[in-house]
């Protein structure tokens, strides 16, 4: 009989959150990556950018768990995502990952407590009530435990998307243009949530964004130009941010024979 694969019980503790070995992913005999290797420390806050092509999305679902590379490795939280079937992966992404995306994906049936513990329920798992409350205070919604999704503002809802996310306790939080949705004042307040949940709670992030704004709540950000690695810039401001965004448009024009 097939056993379910089991994930250890005890996850060996590295400095590193994420690790990319040499990964690529081609779809049709397009080259989504190319070569990419990189490393993201534990409790660190990453922002990825490039130009439109450049495969920040594809980069986020294979350090993710969320899509095969197809070469190179991909290591997330001490674990080899090399040749694990599809039941392992759902488990370890369920358990060790969370995501926050610019659509909250909330069931507008459930109000915003039931929201955040459907992971929980998920897997099988009681919530902790006490965890839960004390992640809806860090989000801010203490008060609006009993409310339904449409009686919130946008800003509201991706807090609520983001407790969800942190409910696990995962060890990695991926956000997918977790701002774009939202005005400038609500998504200041939704990446200073972020930043606090690093410097607070030790949590790592890696984000996606085009905003260089959003990039500047970062302690480093990574630049992928046509599948590669085109550089990496510690404590961003927003202006430096889009002066190497600049570059890169050119550079990425070059590389394609634009």
């Amino acid at each position: 009989m097939c056993r379910r694969p089991r994930l250890p019980s005890v996850v060996p503790m590295t400095t590193e959150a994420v690790r990319l070995e040499a990964v690529r992913k081609e779809y049709g005999g397009v080259v989504a990556l190319d070569g990419v290797s990189i490393s993201f420390p534990r409790g660190g806050f990453t922002a990825v950018m490039g130009p439109s092509g450049s495969g920040k999305s594809t980069f986020l679902h294979c350090a993710a768990g969320l899509d095969r590379p197809t070469s190179g490795r991909v290591v997330l939280d001490g674990q080899d995502l090399d040749g694990k079937n599809e039941t392992y992966l759902t488990k370890l992404r369920r358990d060790r990952v969370g995501f926050v995306f610019q659509a909250f994906n909330l069931l507008p049936a459930l109000t915003v407590e039931q929201n955040v513990v459907l992971p929980l329920q998920l897997a099988g798992k009681r919530p902790d009530k006490r965890l839960v409350a004390r992640i809806l205070a860090h989000v801010g919604l203490d008060g609006r435990r009993k409310h339904l999704p449409g009686q919130l503002s946008g800003g509201q809802q991706q807090r609520v998307a983001i407790a969800r996310a942190l409910v696990t306790d995962p060890a990695v939080l991926f956000a997918d243009e977790p701002t774009g949705a939202l005005d400038t004042r609500t998504a200041a307040d939704v990446l200073g949530l972020l930043r606090e949940s690093v410097r607070s709670s030790g949590q790592t992030v890696i984000m996606v964004t085009h905003d260089p704004v959003a990039a500047s709540y970062a302690e480093d950000v990574v630049f992928l130009a046509d599948g590669r690695i085109a550089g990496r810039l510690a404590r961003p401001t927003a202006e430096a941010v889009a002066e190497r965004m600049t570059h890169l448009g050119a550079w990425d024009r070059m590389a394609v024979g634009v």
